[in-house]
């Protein structure tokens, strides 16, 4: 082992993560340290070979819709190194020392070393949640089985689908996808249009952060998509022929064969770290930062191992998205210096699409859920409205649906989503928009947005929604 020079004074930033959140707050610091005429050093220590890469783009590079997987990378560590940031790959983080101010850290290769810092940015991201009956005895994954969450996940399932045969015998080709969320619902759309034989499996509805009545626009049009969606369902008992998945047996007691099973479960934050430095965490695992995303003294966290503040209910949930990691790691690189910057918190805004066989559907939300408003105790009233997206008469034109949610006595915007064809589901910025500045359900159906007839019908379809809800209130 090897321990710094502890007579160095040049103050040290020590960021342990190289994505989105990492490399953000690694990249703001420098610039904020030249700009205040201030010295500092910045480390940043990643466990992969890969940094600052949209995982969000998995799901395209897998169905060939990214050519490769360069293509995702924003940065190379080459061009990070060459900004200033002393990046040092393929290492784990394997303690921290609060009092000492220390990371031990091993290389993968072998070896370990100890390095001290004046401030911590934790930026550890989240892990793929991995149900048992995925694992062997031995504790590896069944093969054939694999989540879908960082760049070697890519890599594996790039291989996957490529195969045609397996020990001499060929592969007929089909796919067990487990989880209705954004990434099970991407997976399908992949498996799909990779030509395997697909089926979606989950535990309650297809989309489930939507309200049912939205989720199960979604299912019909997966369904029409060429994927058997089974929902209300999990998986009791997988079946290993050579150490190779051959069936997954779900709990209403159906067997579905398959040679591949992606796990779509979502993620739980990884946090392993600061809990054995004593760091606290929240309800979900993730940890509690301030809104200048300090957990500690001297200690800041950013991205996925974070919880958030859900603006509407001022409360802390989970959040994985690029989008708030990459803010959140500017906020590290500014406060790490002094500064005063703060996360103002999420509404749940997220997006997607499902494309395959001539189906064409587009998914978003923001803000809460009529089940969610009404825990929350607010007085719900919601409508659905179906729309286009374009003038009647234009080729462009796709139907649209709107669910808004408000407040009957406030009459204050609570939550949107949307389910559409082509074009639909960017309306939902219009949505976040309102809602970020507390606005009403009127504030939403009288604002001046555009209109074109290639665009947008003269009630943009979002207002439309707004003014109809409006009305029956």
């Amino acid at each position: 082992m090897t321990t710094a020079d502890p007579t160095e004074k040049r103050e040290r930033i020590v960021v342990i993560g190289a994505d989105a959140a990492g490399m953000s707050a690694a990249h703001q610091a420098l610039r904020s340290a030249k700009a205040a005429g201030r010295d500092v050093d910045v480390i940043a220590l990643e466990k992969t070979s890969d940094t600052s890469y949209s995982a969000c783009g998995i799901p395209y590079l897998v169905s060939g819709t990214v050519g490769a997987t360069d293509e995702l990378s924003a940065r190379t560590p080459e061009k990070h190194r060459a900004m200033g940031v002393d990046l040092r790959m393929n290492v784990t983080a394997t303690k921290i020392d609060l009092n000492t101010r220390t990371v031990t850290y091993a290389h993968n290769a072998g070896g370990e070393e100890v390095v001290r810092f004046d401030k911590l940015v934790l930026a550890t991201g989240a892990h793929p949640i991995i149900p048992q009956w995925a694992v062997t005895d031995g504790g590896e994954l069944v093969g054939g089985v694999h989540p879908v969450k960082d760049l070697d996940h890519a890599r594996h399932w790039l291989d996957l689908v490529s195969r045609r045969s397996r020990g001499g015998i060929a592969i007929r080709r089909r796919a067990a996808v487990v989880g209705g969320g954004y990434i099970g619902v991407e997976m399908a759309e992949a498996m799909v249009q990779r030509g395997f034989s697909t089926t979606l499996l989950t535990r309650s509805a297809v989309m489930s952060s939507l309200d049912s009545d939205m989720s199960e626009r979604v299912r019909e049009a997966v369904q029409a998509g060429g994927v058997d969606v089974i929902t209300n369902t999990t998986i009791a008992d997988i079946d290993i022929v050579d150490g190779h998945v051959r069936s997954v047996t779900a709990s209403n007691g159906q067997v579905y064969p398959t040679d591949v099973v992606v796990l779509g479960l979502g993620v739980r934050p990884a946090t392993e770290l600061g809990v054995a430095a004593g760091l606290p965490i929240g309800e979900q695992g993730g940890y509690l930062p301030n809104e200048r995303q300090e957990v500690a003294e001297g200690v800041w966290a950013a991205g996925d191992c974070c919880e958030v503040i859900e603006r509407i209910r001022g409360k802390y949930v989970l959040a994985p998205l690029g989008t708030h990691a990459n803010k959140q790691g500017r906020i590290c690189g500014y406060d790490v210096l002094g500064g005063s910057h703060a996360f103002p918190g999420v509404l749940g805004t997220a997006i997607t699409r499902f494309v395959s066989a001539g189906t064409h559907v587009e998914v978003a939300r923001t803000g809460l859920g009529t089940r969610e408003a009404t825990e929350a105790g607010y007085d719900v009233e919601s409508l659905v409205t179906v729309g286009g997206t374009a003038s009647g008469y234009m080729p462009e034109r796709s139907p649209i649906a709107t669910k808004i949610i408000a407040d009957r006595r406030t009459r204050r915007l609570l939550g949107v989503q949307i389910v559409g064809g082509a074009q639909s589901a960017k309306r939902i910025d219009t949505a976040a928009a309102v809602l970020w500045g507390e606005m009403s359900v009127d504030d939403l159906a009288t604002m001046d947005l555009s209109y074109a007839p290639p665009f947008a019908t003269v009630w943009e379809a979002i207002q439309l929604a707004a003014r109809r809800l409006s009305d029956r209130m």
